[in-house]
């Protein structure tokens, strides 16, 4: 078992957590359980995920939910795309929110592959 709060990725991705739920404060008000609440559900998946596969007592079981998270980052980033697409998150939002899951994608990814091929 590893302690998932001395990862580097788990911290980005919390900060992600944190970013969305920031961002998607100024929806309007008839998406409240809409979009924000996807948003905000796929990018706390994310860390969780990481958490869940921290407390595994296997490689197996820790990069199956890395993958998971992977996921769930690939989702977000669909869905900042969408709020952009509906104009409720501003070109500076989603290019900074962007950037932030694609380097959580990227970390998951190489701590995925590192995994396998520790296998």
């Amino acid at each position: 078992m590893k302690d998932y709060r001395k990862l580097i990725v788990w911290e980005r991705s919390h900060h992600l957590v944190l970013l969305i739920y920031n961002a998607t404060r100024a929806f309007p008000k008839d998406e409240l359980f809409g979009l924000p609440s996807q948003m905000r559900r796929a990018a706390a998946s994310i860390p969780a995920n990481i958490a869940e596969g921290c407390g595994r007592d296997s490689d197996a079981g820790l990069k199956r939910f890395f993958d998971i998270a992977h996921g769930s980052a690939s989702e977000l980033t669909y869905f900042v795309f969408l709020a952009s697409e509906l104009g409720y998150i501003n070109a500076s939002a989603v290019a900074k929110l962007a950037d932030e899951a694609d380097q959580v994608k990227r970390m998951l990814g190489a701590f995925s592959r590192k995994l396998k091929a520790d296998r």
